[in-house]
C-alpha cells in the first residue's frame, strides 16, 4: 500500500519487492492511487494493481470499505502499508479480518508524539526499519524494539545500468575526460544540495577541473542555481533534473557523493556500490551502517560542506586510495541484494503469520 504518486527511492522499492514476491510464488496487489507511476510499472512488470484514493490520507471510509472487501475476496494475509498514511488505513482495514499489518518505515526521524500516530503505529503487529538507527527513533518515541526488524533496502545486482555517454554528459556541459562527482537526490532540506554545491567549490580548489551532476528537482532548485551562481560555478556545475536513468550517471562518476541530514538505506549510494563507485558522504541516519568509512567511502558530518568537499578532493587525487574504494563497495554491495531484501521481508510475513496462529 502506498499514496505516492511520484517515482522516487520508496517506489523503486516496492517494485522490486512484489517482483521478488511473484517470483518466489506469492501473490503481491498493489494498492495505489489512480495514475501513479508506481502503477504504470507495477502493471507493466505482470503485478495486480488495485485503485485506493481516499479524500483525506487517513481518513478514507471508502477506501478501507474496498480494503475489506479485497481481504475477504482475496483472503489476503498480509497488508504491508508504506508510509504513515497507509498505515493507518491498514489499521482500519484489518480490523476484525485474517490479514495482518506489516508496516514498512523508511525514514529514520523521530515519530509525531501526539496520540493519533502513537495509536496507528501500536496497530501494527510488526514493523521494518531499513536502518538500526531507524530502530533508534522509534524505540525513542515510545515503541518497543522487540516489535521491529531491521531490513536494510536492496537493489538487483544482475541488472546494473551502463554508464552515461560521453554525448549525453556533454549535453549537460561535462567535458570529456574531467573529473566528475556525481549526487543523486531530490532538491529538497533533508538532502541539503546546497551543502553539496559549497563542497564542490571547496574541492574545486585542489581539482580545478572537477566537474559536478546534481541529479534530481524539488522546491530548492532556485537557491541552489542562486548558490552555483554566487560561488562562480556556473561552468562546472550542472543540474539534469529528474531523470529516471540516474544510476547511469553514478556509474559515469568518480565519486558518488550524497549530503543528506537524514537517511534511511540511500538506495543511491547502494547504486553506487554496485557500480563501484568510490562514496563521499555525510554520515547521516543510515549511511554509516552501509558505507564503511575508510574501505568504501569517506563519511563526514552532517552540515559540514568543507569537510565533505575535502573528501571528494582526496578520493578524486589519491587513484590507490580511489581503486581500493571501488573494490570495497562492489563487495559490499553484495550485503544488500534485492534478493536478500526480499527473502528476509518474507520471513517477517511467515513470523508474523505464525505468531496469529497461535494467538
Amino acid at each position: 500500500m502506498d499514496l505516492g504518486t511520484g517515482w522516487r527511492g520508496g517506489q523503486r522499492q516496492i517494485l522490486w519487492m512484489g517482483e521478488g514476491l511473484a517470483r518466489r510464488g506469492g501473490r503481491p496487489i498493489f494498492a495505489l492511487r489512480p495514475g501513479a507511476e508506481l502503477a504504470v510499472r507495477a502493471r507493466a512488470s505482470g503485478i495486480e494493481v488495485v485503485n485506493i484514493d481516499p479524500t483525506i490520507s487517513e481518513l478514507g471510509p471508502w477506501t478501507v470499505g474496498r480494503l475489506r472487501r479485497l481481504i475477504a475476496r482475496e483472503r489476503v494475509d498480509i497488508l504491508h502499508p508504506q508510509s504513515g498514511h497507509t498505515i493507518a488505513l491498514a489499521a482500519l482495514a484489518a480490523a476484525g479480518t485474517r490479514a495482518r499489518v506489516v508496516f514498512a518505515r523508511r525514514t529514520t526521524f523521530p515519530l509525531r508524539t501526539n496520540v493519533g500516530t502513537r495509536l496507528k503505529y501500536s496497530r501494527a503487529d510488526r514493523i521494518i526499519s531499513v536502518s538500526r538507527a531507524g530502530v533508534d527513533a522509534l524505540v525513542a518515541s515510545g515503541m518497543d524494539a522487540a516489535m521491529i526488524d531491521v531490513i536494510p533496502s536492496g537493489i538487483p545486482l544482475d541488472d546494473l545500468a551502463n554508464p552515461a555517454s560521453r554525448e549525453l554528459l556533454a549535453s549537460f556541459g561535462v567535458p570529456e575526460g574531467a573529473p566528475l562527482v556525481v549526487m543523486v537526490g531530490a532538491l529538497t532540506d533533508v538532502k541539503d544540495p546546497i551543502a553539496f554545491v559549497r563542497a564542490v567549490a571547496v574541492a574545486k580548489r585542489r581539482v580545478p577541473a572537477l566537474q559536478a551532476l546534481l541529479v534530481g528537482e524539488g522546491h530548492l532548485r532556485v537557491p541552489v542555481e542562486a548558490e552555483v551562481r554566487a560561488l562562480e560555478l556556473d561552468d562546472s556545475f550542472h543540474l539534469t533534473g529528474f531523470r529516471d536513468d540516474h544510476a547511469s550517471f553514478i556509474a559515469a562518476g568518480d565519486v558518488a557523493a550524497l549530503s543528506s541530514k537524514l537517511e534511511g538505506t540511500p538506495g543511491v549510494l547502494l547504486d553506487a556500490m554496485a557500480h563501484g563507485r568510490p562514496i563521499a558522504a555525510t554520515a547521516a541516519g543510515g549511511v554509516p551502517e552501509i558505507v564503511e568509512h575508510g574501505v568504501s567511502g569517506l563519511l563526514t558530518p552532517v552540515g559540514d560542506p568543507d569537510l565533505l568537499g575535502a573528501s571528494i578532493a582526496r578520493i578524486v587525487l589519491d587513484p590507490a586510495l580511489a581503486a581500493r574504494m571501488s573494490a570495497a563497495a562492489k563487495e559490499r554491495a553484495r550485503d544488500f541484494s534485492i534478493d536478500v531484501t526480499v527473502e528476509r521481508t518474507i520471513a517477517v510475513y511467515e513470523r508474523t503469520l505464525a505468531a496469529a496462529r497461535r494467538a
